[in-house]
């Protein structure tokens, strides 16, 4: 369903043009100028359905409640990212226009509001360590928030110019638990790790992590965003986003990825291991995405990284499993395939996929907790009743 113009909006919510116009001023209704016809608008066909799928609910609260928590609901005001005709946008920006060149600290700054003069991500930014660390990275993040939000006496001063120090703190301290080199930009600690020399690799890496820095209300951040009207801290919150990131049908969906890619092996054998799962009734993973009928636009920028590796060892069998899946699925690669790829193209880690994840949504997850605290609402869904 394309965008309606105002006369089709109203008719299709019933109301008078001038209550469209106050659901528009209030955001809840996205509109944009009509091409070629300067003086007229075209009304968001998305949110007209949400509006009326709200209203839909308070006349009939027990249906609500019985498809409440499905896909796409429920919905959430929200100003930072937004997701139209096959794009994504952080603030009004394009994201994959923005990663070309940002860097996630860039991100940060764009998504959490930040002034001009805001100093955020100074060199030798610190956080307390604890020791041993966990060998597995994901681990080691989950494991060092508690003692770092513990030993942060500015952790529970929730207003915004606060959450976005603390932010920083959190995302340098993630840094920290995988590369020392404070002075370094998030990039290029991850890559002096994982692909030491390597510039490409380190292009890649910034790309990667701006990509992922937020995609609206996924599992993760839905769930940063329930803390966080709680009265979480932002230590929390990122904690409660990274345990749902690490699902396997969140973030961990790159790790399945991965495990497609060793199941292939080479570029000959790649249509038969989607074939294989396809008979056997297994989903395929990487391929797809509701929001993007036309492909992910994250994932297809990933995959033009991983093609400027170089690496034909590893890209063969990448390159024919993307034909695989535009055969016989008829879907395109989505982030998930892109992050796998990327990574393997430029022989980073098993884990990288993940660590590169949840390190750019976690700028993400900061920035839908400064919304949330300056609302003052708490989250709190209902549910239909159907036991004894």
């Amino acid at each position: 369903m394309s965008d309606l113009t105002a006369e089709q909006a109203a008719q299709a919510l019933r109301v008078s043009r001038a209550t469209l116009y106050a659901y528009t001023s209030r955001g809840q209704i996205q509109s944009h100028p009509a091409p070629g016809r300067s003086r007229e608008r075209l009304y968001s066909s998305e949110d007209i359905r949400r509006l009326l799928a709200r209203q839909e609910a308070r006349r009939d609260p027990d249906q609500a409640a019985a498809r409440g928590l499905n896909w796409g609901s429920p919905v959430l005001a929200s100003a930072i990212t937004r997701i139209h005709n096959g794009r994504l946008y952080y603030r009004g920006k394009d994201a994959v226009e923005l990663a070309a060149t940002d860097t996630l600290e860039d991100a940060a700054r764009l998504l959490w509001a930040a002034g001009p003069a805001e100093r955020l991500f100074d060199p030798g930014l610190r956080s307390a360590l604890v020791r041993p660390l966990p060998r597995d990275p994901i681990v080691r993040m989950q494991t060092i928030l508690p003692a770092a939000g513990a030993a942060d006496p500015a952790a529970y001063d929730l207003r915004p110019s606060a959450v976005r120090q603390t932010g920083a703190r959190i995302v340098r301290l993630f840094a920290s638990a995988i590369g020392r080199n404070r002075r370094a930009s998030i990039h290029e600690v991850l890559q002096s790790v994982w692909a030491p020399g390597n510039a490409k690799a380190a292009e890649a890496i910034r790309t990667a992590l701006v990509l992922c820095a937020d995609h609206e209300l996924n599992v993760s951040t839905f769930t940063a965003r329930c803390a966080a009207s709680g009265g979480a801290s932002p230590y929390d919150v990122v904690s409660a986003g990274l345990a749902a990131l690490k699902g396997r049908r969140h973030g961990g969906e790159t790790e399945r990825v991965w495990a497609l890619f060793e199941e292939a092996g080479s570029a000959a054998r790649a249509t038969g291991t989607v074939s294989s799962r396809l008979r056997r009734g297994e989903r395929v993973p990487g391929f797809g995405h509701p929001l993007y009928a036309d492909g992910d636009p994250r994932g297809a920028l990933l995959l033009t990284l991983a093609e400027r590796s170089g690496n034909r060892v590893a890209l063969r069998p990448i390159r024919a499993l993307r034909k695989a899946g535009a055969d016989l699925l008829h879907e395109f690669a989505n982030l998930d395939f892109g992050l796998a790829a990327m990574t393997r193209a430029y022989e980073m880690p098993q884990r990288a996929p993940l660590v590169i994840f949840a390190l750019g949504r976690t700028v993400g997850w900061i920035a839908h907790a400064i919304e949330q605290y300056s609302s003052g609402e708490l989250i709190r869904p209902r549910a239909r009743y159907t036991g004894q």
